[in-house]
């Protein structure tokens, strides 16, 4: 399994934030968002390949009971299932971070589904080859109701404007399985000052619509820089 990093941190999204974690992070993703904030693990993917009881023992390393799997996207590695098998034989909590395109049956105490709405594309400028690839991948109805149906899960969307608001709400429209409770609007950016300005106006927009805020606090904490 492509490894980029593992580091211990603190959850900076969604309901577990301020929990103190471990963090894998697999490098290797099958979409390109214009906007990816760890594009060392998508765009330009490093690291090195780690056998699952390598990953084990500097996850132990840390001691710490929460775990986050994570990337680029994680679901990519068939080696993922018997790492949280292991890991949930340990008595760590697992959450796995997911576009929601591909599936593995494997344990997981939360899985927190980021999809990617038409905001994410690449350019045709930017990445011709990505364009339009990515724009088909991207949304995967079959996989999500899998994995809505099989585990405790939380969604997180990405809006920099009211109209990536709308585009969630038809989104939810074509899922009524999906508990809006479990559902978080989490605003586009890489540095405070951005955050902020569509900070300005999600809250309320997120109360109107019976949907969560989600705040990037480990960008207000530490920053863009990695390891955290």
């Amino acid at each position: 399994m492509r490894i980029a990093e593992i580091f211990k941190s603190v959850q900076g999204e969604g309901f577990l934030t301020g929990t103190p974690s471990v963090f894998v992070r697999a490098s290797g993703c099958n979409l390109r968002c214009w906007f990816c904030d760890t594009p060392y693990a998508s765009w330009y993917p490093e690291g090195e390949d780690r056998s699952v009881e390598d990953i084990l023992t500097k996850i132990e390393h840390f001691g710490c009971e929460h775990v986050v799997l994570t990337g680029g996207e994680p679901m990519l590695f068939a080696e993922l299932i018997p790492l949280c098998d292991e890991l949930r034989g340990r008595k760590h909590h697992i959450t796995i971070e997911t576009a929601g395109t591909l599936y593995l049956p494997l344990a997981c105490d939360l899985m927190s589904l980021s999809p990617k709405l038409g905001n994410s594309t690449p350019s045709q400028s930017l990445a011709p080859r990505w364009h339009l690839r990515h724009d088909h991948t991207r949304h995967a109805p079959e996989v999500i109701r899998r994995l809505v149906a099989e585990y405790e899960y939380q969604f997180k969307f990405v809006v920099g404007q009211p109209g990536d608001g709308d585009e969630v709400l038809r989104y939810l429209a074509g899922f009524p399985e999906i508990d809006r409770g479990r559902v978080m609007l989490m605003p586009l950016g890489t540095d405070v000052d951005e955050l902020r300005s569509v900070a300005a106006w999600l809250p309320d927009y997120c109360a109107r619509y019976g949907l969560h805020y989600c705040p990037r606090r480990q960008i207000e904490w530490f920053g863009l820089v990695r390891g955290t």
